[in-house]
């Protein structure tokens, strides 16, 4: 990239880049790199910049409206550093090991092959294959009471055939 001459770009300057739409993949990939930073100087930057991509969309509906929200809004100190652990997981393919409080307030510790996060409304989820039960479940991060890696490779699984949340095609 040049800069005109004359010009210094750095903190508060504003440049104008070819635009396009971000695609789903891309939002959520943002939005989980953004997750885990806390709420620092610079992830209050990167939230602002990201609310900026969702600028293009007309949101007419409530449940996508608080989704949203929710994208750009930190987690709290320790779901960040969790959701740190996560992350790292899902991007090295590793299985992890997780303390998790079901809605009831039942804690059970479960391995998980992790396969994607997502965010539905208000709450943080990891999608992955649970070992315990045998089938694919959603873990909302507020509800997970430890995490750990495991060394063990997870299976390969595409997140596309197991979001949950996600309108079926009638039969």
């Amino acid at each position: 990239m040049s800069v005109p001459e004359g010009k210094i770009l750095g903190m508060g300057n504003v440049m104008k880049a070819p635009t396009r739409s971000l695609t789903t993949a891309e939002i959520a990939a943002l939005a989980l790199s953004l997750a885990h930073l806390g709420a620092g100087p610079q992830s209050v930057t990167a939230r602002r910049a990201l609310s900026h991509a969702f600028d293009h969309l007309d949101v007419d509906d409530a449940v996508v409206a608080t989704t949203l929200a929710t994208l750009t809004a930190p987690l709290p100190t320790e779901v960040a550093t969790r959701a740190r652990v996560i992350a790292g997981a899902v991007t090295g393919r590793l299985v992890i090991r997780l303390h998790y409080r079901d809605a009831g307030g039942r804690i059970t510790v479960r391995e998980i092959d992790p396969v994607t996060c997502l965010v539905h409304r208000e709450y943080w989820f990891l999608v992955g294959m649970c070992r315990l039960r045998g089938a694919i479940r959603a873990f909302r991060f507020d509800r997970i009471i430890a995490v750990e890696t495991t060394m063990t490779p997870a299976r390969p699984l595409l997140a596309e055939r197991f979001l949950p949340f996600q309108r079926r095609k009638a039969a």
